[in-house]
């Protein structure tokens, strides 16, 4: 085989891999952000409700920046 044809077929299989990759993890990520929402500020004030507090948006607000904080670290 000539040297040029194998560096062809390399780069081209380079190139279908990473193109394959990306969409496999896009896929990936769509299905696992479908299963596990992000909290957001409506699923404390209901989760709060839930288990008996009174959600005031102070208390909203804290507990957001914690779970914020604590993804950070």
């Amino acid at each position: 085989m000539q040297l040029w044809l194998a560096i062809l077929l390399i780069v081209i299989a380079l190139l279908a891999g990473i193109a394959l990759g990306f969409f496999i993890a896009r896929k990936y990520m769509m299905n696992y952000m479908k299963k596990n929402p992000p909290i957001n500020e409506k699923m404390l004030r209901v989760m709060m409700m839930q288990m008996g507090m009174n959600p005031s948006q102070k208390k909203i607000n804290q507990m957001m920046k914690a779970m914020n904080n604590a993804n950070d670290k």
